[in-house]
């Protein structure tokens, strides 16, 4: 099976692991994957990430969401922008403020994947790839 959109597979794995009460959600690795899971991290979503090899030239990504004190997860949402069919693109001045500044817009720059804060610190505009709250 081909998958057309590993992005909206990793954010489906992700919201599926929250619904379920999972603490670590696994699935197939890549680089693209592994550059959001990092910008996870960096905002403060998740506790970690891991990249381990598997056999046959494959990888996993385990990602360890991160609880507040209530047990639950902090990462509460998340919504693809840009899809396969149709593109979404922002200039560095029209890059989307998510939940009035608590949450994350993932942008795919010509500089690498970065969070919309980062984007606009650096003036670069690019594809909206996610929003995570």
């Amino acid at each position: 099976m081909v998958m057309t959109d590993p992005v909206s597979d990793m954010l489906t794995r992700v919201r599926n692991g929250i619904m379920a009460g999972h603490r670590n959600v696994a699935m197939p690795s890549s680089t693209l994957k592994a550059a959001i899971a990092k910008i996870l991290k960096d905002e403060g979503y998740v506790d970690e990430f891991t990249v381990t090899p598997e056999p046959g030239n494959r990888s996993k990504l385990t990602l360890t969401l991160r609880v507040g004190s209530s047990g639950a997860p902090i990462l509460s949402g998340l919504e693809k922008i840009s899809r396969p069919g149709k593109r979404v693109y922002a200039t560095r001045s029209s890059i989307p403020v998510v939940l009035g500044g608590l949450g994350t817009a993932i942008i795919s720059t010509s500089k690498g994947i970065m969070s919309g804060e980062e984007a606009q610190k650096r003036r670069l505009g690019g594809e909206v790839l996610c929003r995570v709250w």
